[in-house]
């Protein structure tokens, strides 16, 4: 439309169109309007990622929720706590009463003891989280060098907002909500809590027996697909328990030691071939972008309000991942708001946000 209405004018511009794309991408205006968020090239995955770890030494979580159960008359609201291994993609589900805090930690002590000690914890800014990180924080000043060194439990927090970064336990979440709206299809809410954690186990039994990869699920003469059940409990599948007598010789320990190794080795070993190769690839996010810089002029992303209401803010400190690329910055944004006495006053307000919630007005030289 530019160029059109510079001929309609009587004006001729050699490279024409480079000059009108050249001059909208640099209008402060237009890109308030019309510019796209900022983007980054898709980081490396964590290490944690690609170690051969016992399951559950690195782990993801997040919780799910509500769901309604009864008890007696009463209609109470229930929340699932979904932690997944970073490297066998196992998960575990514990049942919590509600979001709070002591309730999150509970469920946490209650997955110790059944999956045993967490290196790593990786999770979003939850108020419950952060509750429990200042509670293991307090907890471990009172503690010796050496005791606290056997914990090593350390929390990594995602950026607010940042729903993408937590991808790996999102996308476990979606499957166990598929799995369980089957299992509730015909009894929601007529459960109390006992039943509701029994099909959350189950639930998480069904999950852990999916296929990691597609290699050999075509091929009838191929291994077994691996499955996170392989390393959690030897077994594909949970099945029951199998007919006949068993005999004092069948419990030998030496016997079922080298089995369990021999198994374990297995699964490592495929692991590396089958599944650990499907993870180089990149399906988006392919192209390194211009990294932000302290003292760039954006505007926040706001998906509860039009673009034309989103505020504006000044980068004030830039987070590298470890390629290098910026993926999180901190802003300062100046807030309106009315005081007791109905007047407009502003304050500086200082929020952590993935370069992915902002565009670009102006860029810092």
């Amino acid at each position: 439309m530019t160029v059109n209405e510079l001929r309609a004018n009587g004006v001729w511009i050699l490279g024409c169109s480079k000059a009108v794309s050249s001059h909208i991408y640099n209008c402060t205006k237009c890109r308030k309007f019309r510019r796209n968020t900022e983007g980054q090239r898709m980081a490396n995955l964590p290490q944690e990622r690609t170690e051969l770890t016992p399951p559950f030494t690195y782990c993801g979580m997040d919780c799910f929720g509500p769901i309604y159960v009864k008890d007696g008359r009463k209609e109470l609201k229930r929340y699932g706590l979904l932690l997944t291994c970073m490297c066998s993609r196992a998960i575990h589900i514990e049942m919590l009463d509600d979001l709070t805090t002591d309730a999150f930690i509970n469920a946490l002590r209650s997955f110790i003891a059944l999956r045993g000690s967490v290196r790593q914890i990786r999770c979003d800014q939850g108020s419950n989280f952060i509750g429990a990180r200042h509670e293991f924080a307090e907890a471990m000043k009172e503690m010796d060098g050496e005791n606290l060194k056997k914990i090593g439990c350390e929390f990594v927090m995602n950026t607010p907002s940042a729903s993408h970064q937590g991808g790996v336990w999102e996308r476990q979440i979606r499957t166990v909500r598929n799995v369980l709206a089957s299992v509730l299809d015909q009894s929601a809410k007529r459960l109390d809590s006992s039943s509701l954690r029994t099909f959350l186990y189950e639930v998480m039994a069904i999950v852990n027996s999916r296929p990691l990869t597609t290699e050999h699920l075509h091929n009838p003469s191929g291994p077994e697909p691996l499955t996170p059940n392989h390393i959690l409990t030897m077994k594909s599948s949970i099945i029951p328990p199998p007919p006949g007598k068993f005999i004092k010789e069948d419990l030998y320990l030496q016997k079922r030691l080298r089995r369990v190794q021999f198994l374990a080795n297995s699964f490592w070993e495929r692991w590396k071939k089958e599944y650990l190769l499907n993870l180089q690839s990149r399906q988006k996010w392919n192209r390194a972008r211009r990294n932000a810089k302290v003292n760039d002029i954006v505007l926040l992303k706001d998906d509860s309000a039009p673009r034309s209401q989103w505020k504006m803010g000044r980068i004030i400190d830039v987070y590298l991942g470890q390629d290098g690329k910026v993926r999180s910055v901190k802003l300062l944004i100046s807030d309106s708001t009315l005081d007791a006495r109905g007047k407009r006053t502003t304050k500086p307000t200082y929020l952590e946000r993935p370069i992915q919630k902002t565009v670009t007005l102006l860029e810092a030289n």
